[in-house]
């Protein structure tokens, strides 16, 4: 299986490609950042992000993408930026047919190091470690963007798994019609 990891970001937007599958040892493919000029107007940032992830995807024709879930920030300006630039990831991926995940950032750091609150530098080392790096990947976005492409590797399977066991039982189990809420007696023995 062979994944694109995508950090997203509008300045720097970390991608890294791994390939392998759960129970195995994992290769790295290849890691970046796709980077923006924080003073450019934001629709030629967002063509920016578009560009260097159609090369990627291009370039490594992987199978599936792992995006990271936006999730609430205090800082809603940062929030805006990194959702934006996750559509852009969903959307080119989406458009050549590509499967897309999203991770939370709790359940990549839990996969890949055993702890949901593992900081940056503790998910860098374990990316190092898994992939047989000599160095932990730089910047960071672009460690965590490997980090997302291991842990859609892992867990693929199980959620694949679980999907196919939903669909079965639905597959068994006849639909049931939605009961009539039983008629309320009005107040007081009045009618209405």
């Amino acid at each position: 299986m062979r994944v694109l990891g995508v950090d997203p970001g509008l300045t720097r937007c970390g991608v890294g490609v791994v390939e392998g599958v759960a129970g195995r040892p994992l290769t790295m493919v290849g890691v970046g950042v796709v980077r923006t000029p924080s003073d450019a107007d934001l629709g030629h940032r967002l063509v920016a992000v578009e560009q260097g992830l159609e090369q990627w995807l291009d370039e490594h024709r992987p199978e599936f993408v792992a995006v990271e879930r936006v999730f609430s920030q205090h800082n809603v300006r940062t929030v805006m930026g990194t959702a934006q630039a996750s559509a852009v990831a969903i959307l080119c991926a989406s458009r050549r047919g590509i499967p897309v995940a999203l991770h939370t950032p709790s359940e990549v750091k839990a996969a890949v190091t055993g702890s949901g609150r593992a900081d940056k530098a503790q998910v860098g080392a374990m990316v190092t470690r898994l992939l047989r790096l000599d160095a932990p990947p730089k910047p960071a976005d672009a460690a965590d963007a490997l980090a997302l492409a291991i842990c859609h590797i892992w867990r693929a399977p199980a959620q694949n798994r679980l999907q196919q066991a939903v669909a079965a039982h639905a597959a068994r189990t006849p639909p049931t019609t939605p009961r009539a809420p039983a008629a309320r007696p009005s107040p007081k023995g009045r009618t209405a």
